[in-house]
């Protein structure tokens, strides 16, 4: 069997430590998915009364208290990476999915709503500069002609 070693972080609330075979199991352990081992979070103990603790009950996580009933050693809450969400989560997740696609829409017809009426309006712009140059030429062409005229 493989030789334990005892880990440990902190959430600076309370203290975790575990005794394990290696950091993965660790982090297992403690329900973790990220390396806190590579941050220097966690960190591997030698001695302590956590330290006895972990020895005695390897793979049980034993929380110490620290800002909290400082000094207390118990046994962690179980947290491991088989506690999913319950199904009132799974069912606000879902909700809020949903309100969010209905968003999504809204703002896509509304958008699509304005683009149309951009597009008219770029249009009706166009038919007026048109008249009015027309209308400007013209006027233009009749005042030389009257000045001329004189």
């Amino acid at each position: 069997m493989a030789r334990l070693k005892v880990f440990t972080w902190s959430d600076g609330f309370h203290a975790f430590t575990v005794a394990a075979s290696s950091r993965p199991k660790a982090l297992k352990a403690w329900g973790m998915s990220q390396d806190i081992f590579k941050s220097g979070l966690a960190r591997e103990i030698t001695d302590g009364p956590a330290f006895d603790a972990a020895q005695a009950q390897p793979g049980e996580v034993i929380q110490t208290g620290e800002a909290i009933d400082p000094g207390e050693i118990s046994k962690a809450p179980r947290r491991g990476p088989d506690s999913g969400p319950t199904p009132a989560q799974k069912a606000r997740v879902a909700d809020l999915e949903e309100r969010l696609e209905r968003l999504d829409a809204k703002q896509a017809t509304e958008m699509g709503n304005i683009a149309a009426e951009v597009a008219a309006l770029q249009k009706q712009r166009s038919v007026l500069e048109g008249n009015y140059e027309a209308a400007r030429r013209d006027l233009v062409a009749r005042l030389k002609a009257a000045r001329a005229s004189r």
